[in-house]
């Protein structure tokens, strides 16, 4: 497996997955991985089957099915083979969820911590179809940074939510799915980066 390396060797590994829609290489993976990098996090960012094969072939093509990339995901880790958290963009961090939540004692004793970056908690316009049973499942600590807008779990909606309450919540103010704010609300995207980067650094760096 290729991986795409940022960051110090002697720095904490964070296993970073990408979103459904863009690559390891997308402006926001990049971002947030190297903003992680220069804050002294070791980063390896990596591409699920589905969408190495549309880089090579450049044919759009859905995911693969949730358990083949939880396969994939747990895979990862154990090649690793070190002490890590894992998480990723939207999608990414739930399969990075569901493979912490597999109840596998190898998996967890190498997970350290789970960290999603605006969590899918349902489709989008359909905030019925929940995504949130087998969060309870994870051992490990989790941290979810969340915009207050998202359309696939806004603060309102998640606050209704029947959650762990040992879940670490950043919530970004009028941030959406992506972290971006309205131009209205006087925040800016790079602002809301640089919260998330700080808040996901403590984590990486000076865990509980």
């Amino acid at each position: 497996m290729e991986f795409i390396f940022d960051g110090p060797k002697n720095g904490p590994l964070f296993l970073f997955a990408h979103g459904a829609g863009a690559d390891a290489e997308s402006e926001f993976m990049t971002t947030i991985a190297e903003g992680l990098a220069e804050k002294g996090v070791r980063v390896a960012r990596f591409n699920f089957p589905y969408m190495q094969q549309r880089l090579i072939d450049g044919k759009r093509r859905p995911p693969n099915r949730a358990p083949q990339l939880v396969e994939f995901y747990s895979e990862l880790i154990k090649e690793l083979n070190q002490p890590v958290y894992i998480g990723g963009k939207s999608m990414g961090g739930r399969i990075a969820s569901m493979a912490a939540a597999q109840g596998d004692e190898e998996l967890n004793k190498l997970i350290k911590g789970v960290i999603c970056l605006g969590y899918p908690f349902h489709p989008i316009g359909k905030p019925e179809k929940l995504r949130i049973e087998h969060l309870k499942d994870i051992q490990a600590p989790v941290f979810i940074a969340q915009g207050t807008r998202d359309k696939l779990g806004s603060y309102e909606e998640v606050n209704n939510y029947d959650l762990n309450q040992q879940i670490d919540f950043l919530w970004l103010e009028d941030g959406d799915h992506d972290f971006k704010p309205r131009v209205k609300s006087g925040i800016t995207q790079k602002q809301l980066f640089y919260k998330l980067l700080e808040s996901t650094q403590k984590i990486l760096l000076y865990p509980l």
